[in-house]
């Protein structure tokens, strides 16, 4: 999946990793993807119920190895 920008959040605790990743979606058109990592184990419930309420869509999750990666589609 090709990513229009890449938000390395690894090492915040909540809730900076919502607050950079809305910082960051802001700076995307509508439907660009934006590629979130993060070890912030509320990261998952968090983001979700973020990308749900600000109308975009979450594309994709992974874990691998304590690393959390979103892929969040602008809406």
């Amino acid at each position: 999946m090709e990513a229009a920008k890449v938000l390395d959040a690894k090492g915040l605790a909540c809730p900076m990793p919502i607050v950079q990743t809305k910082k960051a979606i802001t700076t995307l058109e509508v439907g660009q993807i934006l590629e979130v990592h993060t070890t912030d184990k509320g990261a998952k419930s968090d983001l979700t119920a973020w990308t749900k309420s600000g109308g975009h869509e979450m594309v994709n999750y992974e874990e691998s190895n304590g690393v959390f990666t979103f892929w969040i589609k602008k809406g």
